[in-house]
């Protein structure tokens, strides 16, 4: 797929989600980028002192980079691994109906309690509702998040990712859960999430990509490929990522050019291909 030219199927699907978002967007924490985000000042509502290291700090570009990656590295593993184990309970599980065996009690509420952590509306366990359940539960490649992560942040730099332990832009909507933008427009209520640490930041952003319906089609494109037993590559599920920012378009092109001009610093293996 040729930058700029993205399927014009996928352009339906993300129109389709874009409206879906406006209904959702006050009740859910969403990433956005606002412009205030990486480097706009913040009115701090909570005393923090930052375990994130000074990655400004490092003059030598190539080593500034791989420092970040391979800080954020440990929890994009420790999350996919979590989503890899609950994926295998559900095609288990699912294979188990397929044989016409009956499912235990507590095969059903881990499914359940799955659903709702996924936020997928579940009526009953059935064949169908797994499959759907699965198109949500499934990993993200850890490319597409430590590109994500540095373009949000500024390759770690900016004040909301040390201070807040932000590497995603997520937003939240209650006051005082986070830090409020200087230049946050009049009206507006949204703060930038505050996290208690890297690993629940990512776990965070990885929740919000696979239950949020401004993802759809990024889910949609990751059930496609899963179906076609292709691997499941940042490359291609960044179209799925119009939503994130109000630049839409514009927004991906910029990670698909970060992920051309950074491929040294990204590890192969990691993006992932397996038969389930």
């Amino acid at each position: 797929m040729k930058t700029g030219k993205i399927n014009s199927v996928i352009v339906s699907l993300t129109l389709v989600a874009a409206a879906l978002l406006v209904v959702t967007l006050f009740v859910v924490m969403q990433g956005g980028d606002h412009g205030d985000r990486a480097n706009g000042k913040l009115v701090k509502n909570k005393a923090s002192s930052s375990i994130v290291p000074d990655f400004a700090a490092i003059p030598d570009v190539s080593e500034k980079k791989k420092a970040f990656f391979d800080y954020l590295r440990p929890a994009i593993s420790h999350h996919n691994q979590i989503i890899a184990d609950e994926r295998k309970f559900l095609l288990l599980s699912q294979q188990h109906l397929n044989d016409g065996q009956a499912l235990s009690e507590a095969e059903k509420f881990r499914i359940l309690k799955l659903a709702s952590k996924y936020q997928y509306e579940m009526r009953d366990v059935s064949l169908d509702a797994l499959e759907n359940l699965l198109v949500r539960v499934d990993i993200v490649p850890e490319n597409l998040v430590l590109i994500q992560a540095a373009n949000e942040t500024g390759w770690g730099s900016s004040r909301f990712a040390r201070e807040g332990l932000n590497f995603f832009g997520q937003w939240c909507f209650k006051q005082g859960c986070g830090l409020v933008p200087q230049s946050r427009n009049t009206g507006a209520i949204h703060e930038v999430a505050v996290f208690d640490s890297v690993d629940a930041s990512v776990g965070s952003y990885m929740k919000n990509l696979n239950s949020n319906e401004a993802y759809s089609v990024l889910r949609a494109i990751r059930a496609d490929l899963r179906a076609e037993n292709k691997p499941i590559i940042a490359s291609k599920l960044v179209y799925g990522l119009m939503n994130y920012s109000e630049r839409q378009g514009a927004y991906v092109e910029e990670l698909l050019e970060m992920l051309r001009h950074n491929k040294k610093y990204l590890v192969v293996k990691n993006e992932q291909r397996t038969a389930v």
